[in-house]
Parts: C-alpha cells; sequence; structure tokens
C-alpha cells in the first residue's frame, strides 16, 4: 500500500499513461488521489476540514468572473498534466471551457494555467519550488500557493517572481482573470453563523 504523501520508487512504470493504466487495474486504490513524477508516486491527501472556508472562498468568488460565465472552472483537486512523465494535482485549478472540452472530446490531457496550492506542514522550501516549477513549465501563468496558518498568500508570476500577501493587500488573478481579486483578509475573515 502506498502511504499517504509518501513517495515510491517504480521502476517499470516511467510514463503518466503507464501509471494511469497500472492504475485503472487497482480497484483498492479507486478512491484515492495520485501525482506522478518521473517514476515516483506520491498519494495525494484529501482537503482537510481546517481548508474548507480557503477553498470555499475562492470558488464562490470565482463564480462572479467573466471567465466563470463563459464556462471556465476552479477545480478542486483535479489532474494537471506537466508533460508525459509529470502529473500534479494542485488543490485548485484553473481550467478554460475549451480545455475542459478538449479533455472530454479528445481525451487531451490539460494543463492548469492557474494553480492554487494550500501550504501543508510537512511540505519542504524544496518541494513548493519543484511544484511551481512544474506548474509554469507546463505553461502556468500563475500560482498561489496559501498558508492559512500565517494567512499569507505567496502569489507567482514566474517560478523566481514572488510576491507575499498579507492582511489588507489585494490578491489578483492577473494576467489570468483579470476580474479575481480580494482583500487578503477577507479570505481568512472568521465566517458568521
Amino acid at each position: 500500500m502506498i502511504a499517504t504523501g509518501t513517495r515510491i520508487e517504480t521502476y517499470t512504470i516511467q510514463t503518466v499513461a503507464e501509471f494511469e493504466e497500472w492504475l485503472e487495474h487497482q480497484p483498492e486504490l479507486a478512491d484515492k488521489r495520485f501525482e506522478f513524477l518521473n517514476g515516483e508516486i506520491i498519494e495525494k491527501q484529501g482537503m482537510k476540514q481546517e481548508e474548507f472556508l480557503t477553498i470555499s472562498f475562492l470558488c464562490r468568488l470565482f463564480t462572479k468572473t467573466k471567465s466563470y460565465s463563459e464556462g471556465a472552472e476552479l477545480l478542486p483537486e483535479s489532474d494537471s498534466y506537466i508533460n508525459d512523465k509529470r502529473k500534479r494535482i494542485p488543490d485548485l485549478a484553473y481550467f478554460t471551457r475549451q480545455q475542459i472540452a478538449e479533455a472530454y472530446q479528445r481525451k487531451k490531457r490539460a494543463s492548469t494555467l492557474f494553480a492554487i496550492e494550500l501550504l501543508s506542514d510537512n511540505e519542504s522550501l524544496a518541494e513548493i519550488e519543484e511544484k511551481v516549477e512544474d506548474y509554469f513549465s507546463a505553461g502556468a501563468q500563475l500560482v498561489w500557493y496559501i498558508s492559512i496558518k500565517r494567512q499569507l498568500i505567496y502569489a507567482f508570476t514566474a517560478p523566481n517572481e514572488v510576491k507575499i500577501l498579507k492582511n489588507t493587500d489585494i490578491c489578483s488573478a492577473d494576467p489570468v482573470l483579470l476580474d479575481f481579486s480580494f482583500l487578503v483578509s477577507d479570505m481568512f475573515a472568521e465566517p458568521s453563523l
């Protein structure tokens, strides 16, 4: 069995296509999500309840964008293909209507243009840098890393360009979504009952 968050080396499975074919024949793993990185299988942890508020805030705000009205989606825990040997699963991933249609109609693998990751306690700086590099190498134009505990957003516009946002800073999804912005403090505000 593959442990959550653990990297497992494989020597016979080298591509994403081979991995996905192998996974189809593993019914005991059907309810689990995995990233695949050059022969390594990494089980992706499911969303924690303390992350619900952040994800809900972002998804609800996204429904007010022009892109949403045109059929684009901000999808939780969806596959984003980096290349034929790497597949990531961001906590939230933006896909255009065209990408969604092509994935359905032609079985074309989509890569997100905008990835949102929630910082995990056990994530190392090297792992964060590797994910950011992957997303940009696959065509992403924006990556957010959100620290819920510290109430910060690390907004990457390139692998080596990051802005740290907090409190009353405005976080914008420009250049991907021109009408998707908010005060950082609003995202971390206590919900009312």
